[in-house]
C-alpha cells in the first residue's frame, strides 16, 4: 500500500475516532460542571465562557500553537511569497467549488430552496465557464455570491444545542454540534470521499493534496487574522473562543445577530475564517 494511502486512511480513522470519543466526554463534562443557579456570578460567568473541558482544551490549543509554528506558520508564508494573490485565489475557488455538493445538500435539508439554487447555479457555472472553478464567474458575472453551509449549521437550523466548546487536535476551535457536523460532512456528504473510498488504494493521494491545500488556503487566508489576535490578545485562546463562537452564530443566522447573543462586535472577525480553518 502507498505511504500516501496509509497516512490519509490512518488521519481519516483517527480523526473520526477522536471526534465519535470528544463529543460525548465533552458532552458528560458540560453536564457536571455547572455550577448551581443560587450561585448566579459563577453561573454567568460559566455560560458566558461554555468551555468546562478548560484545562484540557488549552493544551490542545498549547499543542496546535506547537504545531502551527513548526508547520503551517512557514508553509503560508512560503505560500504567500511564491504565488501571486490571482493564484491563491483561483485554489480558493476550486476548494470552495469542491465543496458545492455539500453546501446544496445542506441547503436543501435546511428548506432553503432558493440558496440551493443559487449553489447549484454556481457550480454549474464555475465548473464549466470558470474552468473547474478556478474562477468565480457566477459571482462576478451573474451576481450569484457564493456561501457556505455545513451540517453543524443544519442541526443548528434542526434546534441543536451548540454544547461545550470544544479545542480539537488540529482541527482548531469546534463544539459537539459541529464537530459532528464536520464528521458528516467529510465522510457522508462529500462525494469526493465516496469518490476516493471506491479504490482508496488509487485515489487517496487526491484527498490527501486536497486537504493539504485546504489546510494551507486557510492558514494563508487567515494569516494577519490570526497574527492579530496573538499579538493584540491578553489571553489568545479565549478571544479565539470568543471569535469562534461569534463566528459560528453569525453563519448559522446568515449574518444576522440574535439581539440575546451578548459578545463582542463581529467587525473583530476576519471574513475568510471558517469553521475548523484555523489551527487553534
Amino acid at each position: 500500500m502507498p505511504i500516501t494511502t496509509t497516512l490519509f486512511s490512518w488521519y481519516r480513522s483517527k480523526a473520526a475516532a477522536l471526534i465519535t470519543m470528544l463529543v460525548p466526554l465533552a458532552v458528560v463534562f458540560g453536564c457536571a460542571a455547572v455550577p448551581p443557579e443560587s450561585d448566579r456570578e459563577a453561573r454567568a460567568e460559566f455560560e458566558a465562557r461554555n468551555d468546562p473541558l478548560e484545562p484540557l482544551n488549552r493544551r490542545v490549543y498549547a499543542f496546535n500553537r506547537a504545531v502551527d509554528a513548526l508547520f503551517l506558520k512557514p508553509a503560508a508564508i512560503f505560500y504567500r511569497a511564491l504565488t501571486p494573490p490571482p493564484v491563491r485565489t483561483g485554489v480558493s475557488n476550486v476548494l470552495h467549488n469542491m465543496k458545492s455538493p455539500v453546501i446544496l445538500a445542506n441547503d436543501l435539508m435546511q428548506a432553503e430552496f432558493a440558496r440551493a439554487g443559487d449553489t447549484a447555479a454556481r457550480f454549474a457555472i464555475n465548473s464549466t465557464l470558470g474552468v473547474g472553478g478556478l474562477g468565480d464567474p457566477a459571482a462576478d458575472h451573474f451576481g450569484i455570491a457564493k456561501h457556505g453551509e455545513d451540517f453543524g449549521q443544519t442541526l443548528a437550523v434542526w434546534g441543536v444545542g451548540e454544547g461545550p466548546f470544544l479545542m480539537l487536535p488540529l482541527l482548531g476551535p469546534s463544539n459537539p454540534r459541529d464537530a459532528v457536523g464536520f464528521a458528516v460532512d467529510s465522510f457522508v456528504l462529500d462525494p469526493f470521499a465516496w469518490w476516493v473510498r471506491v479504490r482508496n488504494d488509487d485515489r487517496a493521494i487526491y484527498s490527501y493534496i486536497r486537504l493539504g491545500f485546504t489546510a494551507l488556503d486557510a492558514r494563508s487566508a487567515n494569516f494577519e487574522g490570526i497574527e492579530d489576535v496573538e499579538r493584540n490578545s491578553l489571553d489568545p485562546y479565549a478571544a479565539l473562543r470568543s471569535l469562534y463562537r461569534q463566528f459560528r452564530v453569525k453563519e448559522i443566522n446568515q449574518g444576522r445577530v440574535p439581539a440575546d447573543f451578548d459578545v463582542p462586535d463581529f467587525d473583530d472577525i476576519p471574513d475568510a475564517a471558517e469553521p475548523g480553518s484555523s489551527p487553534g
